[in-house]
């Protein structure tokens, strides 16, 4: 119990100094997602810097899409795990002459869970995508950086435009 108070406690913190909130996205959203979102925030924070992403494995895609940004993918997270702190996609979106850090996205190949989809946040409040880009891949995109009105793990953010 402890460390979920500790999560939220750090959820709301990075979420006022951004000037956002993750604790009022999502009426849906359990105790246990909001302690792994908490960890998907920590582990990303230093990636607001997409130079620092890009030290770290994260190679731009040069694939932007209306209402999801553009993608950075570090091809070394392509293991099939799903792990909150361990993205395989970050999306920004251009802020002036630089870039913002505004969601995650998991990623699993088809391949390694052919027809069912994989395991991920806690609860039943994330929502997998069947190869809705067409490459071949489970997609889960969680909106932790940049609010969304239509919830924390819809593809599309009427924001992000």
């Amino acid at each position: 119990m402890k460390a979920l108070v500790t999560s939220i406690l750090v959820l709301t913190l990075i979420g006022t100094a951004l000037g956002t909130s993750m604790t009022s996205v999502d009426d849906q959203l359990s105790p246990q997602n909001l302690g792994d979102l908490a960890s998907a925030r920590k582990a990303t924070a230093r990636f607001n810097r997409v130079e620092q992403a890009e030290a770290e494995g994260y190679i731009n895609l040069n694939f932007c899409e209306e209402g999801e940004g553009c993608h950075w993918l570090n091809p070394s997270l392509l293991d099939g795990e799903f792990d909150p702190a361990r993205p395989e996609i970050l999306l920004y979106l251009r802020d002036g002459d630089r870039w913002r850090l505004v969601a995650v996205e998991y990623v699993v190949p088809l391949s390694m869970s052919p027809g069912v989809a994989p395991e991920g946040f806690s609860g039943d409040a994330d929502r997998w995508r069947e190869d809705s880009e067409g490459v071949g891949l489970w997609e889960l995109t969680a909106w932790i950086w940049l609010q969304n009105p239509n919830g924390m793990f819809e593809q599309h953010n009427p924001r992000a435009e």
